[in-house]
């Protein structure tokens, strides 16, 4: 172990450790975005009773440092100290200007202002250091929230000197950037070009698909990877997926169809190598149904379960404790079938197509037992025969997750 923390010390300057992030198991990275801190402790039950682990919400800098200098972390103690109560992880997103440095809602820009910016990213890694907070440098800074538009190389600056800062005054931060709007390639080649990765315990991103399903992020995934080993080829520096939601509003997919892109988003992720996923959002911002804004929830703005609730909640019950195994081959490479095992060497399979429904067959190894329990993603469950070690069912859009019985 000495020898081992000797080497990482040496390859980066925060002393990135391999187990700063969750381990591929679930439900330990299934994440969700926010937009509270005080109160809401309904809210706060119905997501640790979905089974989300990991909790994603702005750390305003304006709402925190009002007078130069002075840092109120009064509201974020209080969410912190919920979600450590409820065993979540608290995520958060270090963002947006501070008009005591920048006038008009300008992004750091300035010498004073990234100095700033870096003072207090640095004060938020030393206050929250013994709750294992993950940092996330800003928020789409390739998009509208950096003012007056988007700009790598001041990105940049801010993000090192942040970065910087942070290992200064603690060096086993978790620190993430740099939260894309999707995947701008040109925005994060300059970014790593610069030695960005050097300081972070992984890159984050948010690959909105546009309604289409979230398996389609693997190529995306793999050649963001083969960018992250050409600037870091010594240091394995992993992807999460930051944010990433589907709304249920009228032009958008259907509440079925975003109950079963929540759940293949999560598994889909793991099965590319993506350890931490965050879904946008918690909770319906709104109530009209033809605002996109309003019906990225899993639960309406009443708090109303919506299918994508239940769904997830299904997962991380019936898959509790797994790790994807391996993806086993099916004669229709629509189809997906996922080994998972857990530390007990128990195994469970997640089915599910991308294609229409129907049928498909599975085989299990000699002596399996005479029949298979299924869970599918509303809950129902179901015994299936098996004979001579064989099986149909059949797939569908949501998974289903069977074990033997």
């Amino acid at each position: 172990m000495k020898i081992l923390f000797l080497i990482v010390a040496l390859l980066s300057p925060c002393l990135a450790l391999a187990g700063a992030l969750s381990e591929p198991i679930l439900p330990d990275g299934v994440g969700v975005n926010i937009h509270f801190t005080t109160g809401h402790r309904q809210d706060l039950d119905m997501i640790a009773t979905a089974g989300f682990k990991v909790v994603r919400m702005d750390l305003a800098w304006a709402d925190v440092e009002r007078k130069i200098g002075r840092f109120d972390w009064s509201a974020y103690d209080e969410l912190t100290a919920n979600l450590d109560a409820r065993g979540i992880r608290s995520y958060y997103i270090l963002d947006y200007s501070n008009p005591l440095y920048e006038p008009g809602g300008l992004a750091p820009q300035h010498p004073d202002s990234v100095a700033a910016y870096a003072r207090f990213a640095a004060a938020a890694a030393r206050h929250f250091q013994s709750h294992q907070v993950i940092l996330e440098i800003w928020n789409e800074p390739n998009g509208s929230f950096w003012n007056p538009h988007a700009d790598v190389q001041q990105y940049t600056a801010m993000a090192l000197a942040a970065c910087k800062a942070i290992c200064k005054v603690e060096p086993h931060a978790t620190i993430v950037a740099p939260a894309l709007s999707g995947l701008d390639w040109s925005f994060l080649e300059s970014f790593f070009k610069a030695g960005a990765l050097e300081y972070l315990d992984a890159v984050s991103v948010h690959p909105y698909r546009d309604g289409q399903p979230p398996e389609t992020a693997a190529q995306d995934y793999e050649r963001l990877r083969a960018m992250i080993i050409r600037y870091s080829p010594n240091r394995a520096v992993p992807i999460i997926s930051g944010e990433w939601g589907y709304s249920s509003y009228t032009h958008g997919v259907s509440l079925q169809t975003q109950a079963n892109f929540i759940t293949r988003q999560q598994l889909s992720n793991l099965l590319n190598g993506v350890p931490v996923s965050i879904w946008y959002d918690w909770r319906n911002d709104g109530k009209d149904p033809n605002e996109n804004e309003h019906n990225f929830g899993t639960v309406t703005d009443e708090l109303q379960l919506k299918p994508a609730y239940r769904s997830v909640q299904i997962l991380t019950h019936e898959l509790g404790g797994y790790r994807i195994s391996r993806r086993q081959p099916m004669a229709d490479p629509q189809d997906f079938a996922l080994v998972l095992t857990n530390s007990i060497q128990e195994t469970k399979l997640a089915v599910w197509t991308l294609g229409s429904p129907h049928e498909a067959g599975f085989d299990l190894p000699p002596g399996a037992a005479a029949e298979i329990s299924v869970v599918d993603d509303t809950g129902q469950r179901s015994q299936i025969k098996v004979s001579a070690n064989h099986f149909n069912i059949e797939l569908s859009g949501g998974p289903q997750y069977i074990r033997e019985k």
